[in-house]
């Protein structure tokens, strides 16, 4: 019998500390189940085919290793003096041959793990019946932990249903389709039933795994609800004061719906006919081995969205399934706007001169100083706001020199501020929606990059209907403005000194 409970708890200091290993690093678990680690204390190692994303965001105990599953040469330079390793690749956004690139994915792992002495293997999976017909990607997800436990290393695989998070797969899914469709069609799969689990309950069933005897296992895990994607989305609508209107219908195959989630949602099509096809059968927990096993508690339905949505009235998720490469290739862009639930305009520009002095005119930004181009525009939108109710930009600023959160800048307020380093402002005035303008300063080899990015999550089809409407005007605005912002920066540089990438 295993009573005791394993709980967040930090490792041993010093020298002692074991060496945890982290595959899939850029994805949604997996990136966020090393920032987890970090914080309790652990020494981590983050596998990534392209860890210089990351680099840059990691504390003194965690470092970052190319590696990739499918070459095995990368896998032993990456296992060595590793005590546990967390295997959080799967290939469901890849195209056809998927299950065969997990295959030999895991085979590699195994292989290398034992090879150099890995004291346990954690592997997340997905959650079904072995009893029914899976689909693709569900039997892939199942011989995936069948290799492992089937390695010389103790493996404990926990199998999951449908993940509740800011920036998870389902949770974005469902998001944009209460927020975008006044109405839908549901065919079946929306109404079979699943337990959903919250990402931090599962984030906890992870790291619970390190003081678990070392043996092989399977735990299925799940929230304290059973809830179908119909009853995930009508709670989330009622979180959201949204009215929605849902008509069932008999028949919708998995590609027409994919077809139409690709149309309506983030998603790219080919990932969502997988993620539809695993949820054609239910995917609850009939073995509660891991209520005893584990100190977790799993939140409820209602808890999982309004911890997601709270999450989002914060900060934007700290990460997102497709930033893993495997979720669809090259992400689409079209004219700077990053087709996924919110809609971006990101932009940067390199300038001669220290952080410090780039990130001036940032900080001066708004009130007399204006926003560096296209003066009669922004009155214009500030005329616009106070004819229907809005601030305007009569607010101006406290200062015009010094910033703090939660101060006014027209019909900005700054949310987040890190002095010589970033400025997010979110839009007080009157729009179907949330929208930020974000600034960023990063020092590099000649100077500065700054980073402007403009953010809008729209509400509903006016949302988007509004977002385009004015996508016209949103090149030269913000073009213009970072320009101008980097004039200002590098006034008294050599001409031609400032480059965009």
């Amino acid at each position: 019998m295993m009573n005791d409970h394993p709980r967040e708890t930090a490792p041993p200091s010093g020298a002692e500390r074991p060496l945890v290993l982290v595959t899939g690093a850029t994805g949604y678990v997996g990136g966020r189940l090393w920032r987890r680690l970090e914080d309790l204390g652990h020494r981590v190692r983050c596998v990534a085919r392209n860890p210089e994303r990351l680099k840059d965001r990691v504390g003194p105990d965690t470092e970052f290793v190319r590696g990739d599953v499918l070459d095995p040469a990368s896998l032993r330079e990456a296992m060595k003096g590793v005590a546990c390793a967390y295997y959080m690749v799967h290939s469901m956004g890849s195209d056809e041959g998927f299950e065969e690139q997990d295959r030999v994915g895991a085979q590699n792992f195994a292989a290398a793990a034992a090879a150099a002495g890995v004291q346990r293997i954690v592997y997340l999976g997905g959650l079904a019946p072995e009893d029914r017909v899976l689909s693709a990607h569900l039997r892939s997800r199942h011989e995936v932990g069948r290799i492992l436990r089937d390695s010389a290393v103790p493996t404990i695989e926990l199998r999951a249903s449908i993940v509740l998070g800011s920036g998870s797969l389902s949770f974005e899914m469902i998001r944009a389709l209460v927020e975008r469709l006044p109405a839908m069609i549901t065919p079946k799969w929306v109404g079979v039933e699943a337990q959903p689990i919250a990402i931090d309950d599962l984030l906890q069933y992870l790291i619970g795994c390190l003081q678990l005897p070392p043996e092989s296992r399977v735990f299925e895990i799940g929230g304290a609800d059973r809830a179908s994607y119909g009853d995930l989305m009508r709670e989330y609508a009622r979180q959201r004061g949204l009215h929605r209107v849902m008509v069932p219908v008999p028949v919708l195959t998995p590609r027409l719906s994919s077809l139409w989630l690709g149309l309506v949602t983030p998603l790219y099509a080919r990932v969502g006919r997988k993620l539809i096809q695993s949820i054609e059968i239910p995917t609850v927990v009939h073995d509660d081995s891991a209520a005893r096993a584990f100190a977790v508690r799993p939140r409820g339905m209602k808890e999982a969205i309004s911890t997601a949505l709270r999450n989002e009235e914060r900060e934007f998720a700290e990460t997102s399934w497709f930033d893993a490469f495997s979720s669809a290739g090259p992400q689409r862009h079209r004219g700077g706007v990053l087709f996924r639930n919110r809609m971006l305009d990101a932009r940067s520009i390199t300038v001669p001169v220290p952080a410090d002095r780039a990130f001036a005119p940032i900080r001066r930004i708004g009130g007399d100083n204006g926003w560096y181009a296209h003066r009669l525009l922004w009155k214009l939108r500030g005329w616009l706001d106070l004819a229907v109710g809005g601030v305007g930009l009569r607010r101006g600023r406290r200062d015009p020199e010094s910033l703090h959160v939660g101060d006014a800048v027209d019909f900005w307020r700054v949310e987040r501020y890190e002095p010589d380093h970033l400025l997010r402002l979110r839009a007080e005035m009157k729009v179907p929606g949330r929208a930020w303008l974000e600034f960023e300063v990063a020092p590099c080899a000649t100077g500065s990059v700054i980073r402007q990015t403009a953010i809008y999550d729209p509400e509903g089809l006016f949302g988007l209907v509004y977002w385009y409407a004015l996508y016209p005007v949103h090149g030269p605005v913000f073009s213009g403005m970072l320009r101008g912002i980097a004039a200002q920066a590098a006034r008294a540089a050599p001409e031609g000194a400032l480059r965009e990438p």
